[in-house]
């Protein structure tokens, strides 16, 4: 076997076993990841999560608005890219190679993801169980059984967690 096929499927594992947990990278659009952000409201000093950061997109232009972010994402090539392509930002943004079903999340003001629909009771239960303070979920394409949107733009829901424990 040559080199070039080892790289292909070193490659198509790296990208493809992230759909055992989550989604298959799939970039949020530039318009989509303004309308995820324009629906959270954030402000300056305030945190976002990005659970499945992919390439850094929407972090980086939260971060570009003064919004400081975490995102956690399996692909080890994501995350470096990620890094690579936020070092402007770097104190404002980190990158975890990290799964996030398997961390307690941190206390944050809003929270984007991008999953597939099965996921969505999981993401439900974990925000809930994890985060004490009131935080917005923006979500990507996909509902969550149960809970009713405050608000869409775009293919985006915005859902707000009352949370205080």
């Amino acid at each position: 076997m040559n080199i070039a096929i080892l790289f292909a499927v070193f490659l198509i594992l790296v990208f493809s076993f992230v759909i055992l947990f989550g989604a298959p990278y799939l970039p949020t659009l530039k318009p989509q990841a303004q309308n995820a952000l324009d629906l959270l409201d954030l402000k300056p000093g305030q945190i976002l999560l990005e659970l499945g950061s992919g390439d850094g997109r929407v972090l980086k232009r939260a971060a570009k608005q003064g919004i400081s972010g975490i995102g956690y994402e399996l692909n080890p090539l994501l995350v470096w890219y990620s890094q690579i392509s936020c070092w402007r930002y770097r104190k404002l943004v980190t990158f975890k190679c990290r799964n996030y079903w398997q961390v307690t999340l941190p206390e944050c003001d809003g929270i984007y993801v991008f999953l597939l629909d099965k996921f969505m009771p999981r993401l439900d239960k974990k925000i809930t169980k994890d985060l004490s303070n009131p935080v917005k979920l923006v979500s990507y394409a996909f509902k969550i059984p149960g809970r009713k949107p405050a608000a869409k733009k775009g293919g985006l829901m915005l859902y707000k967690y009352p949370l205080g424990k």
